[in-house]
C-alpha cells in the first residue's frame, strides 16, 4: 500500500507542478505583450520624430540653396549698382537726376 500512496502523492505534486508552470507561462506571456506593446508605441513615436527630422533638413537644404543663390547675386555688378543708388544716393554718369519742385 505504501506503493500506491505514493503514486497518489507524485500525481499531486505533479499537478501542481504543471499548474505553477502553466502560471509562469501565462505571466511571461502577459510580460510580453505589455512590453511589445510599449515597444510599438516607441517606434511610432520615433518614425513621426524621423518624419519631422527629414522635414527640416529639406527645408534647410532648401534655405542652403536660397542662400547659395542669394551669395551670388550679392557678388553681380548688378546688386552693387542698386545697393549704392539705394543706400549712397550715388548715380550713373549718363543718368539725369528729376527732383520734384516743393
Amino acid at each position: 500500500m505504501s506503493n500506491a500512496k505514493r503514486k497518489r502523492k507524485d500525481r499531486g505534486s505533479n499537478h501542481i507542478l504543471v499548474i505553477v508552470v502553466t502560471v509562469v507561462l501565462v505571466s511571461v506571456a502577459l510580460v510580453l505583450g505589455v512590453r511589445m506593446k510599449s515597444l510599438k508605441k516607441k517606434q511610432e513615436q520615433y518614425m513621426a520624430r524621423e518624419q519631422e527630422l527629414i522635414a527640416q533638413v529639406a527645408a534647410e537644404e532648401e534655405r542652403a540653396q536660397t542662400l547659395e543663390e542669394y551669395r551670388v547675386y550679392v557678388q553681380t555688378k548688378q546688386y552693387i549698382e542698386k545697393v549704392a543708388k539705394e543706400k549712397l544716393g550715388l548715380v550713373n554718369p549718363d543718368e539725369i537726376l528729376l527732383k520734384p519742385n516743393e
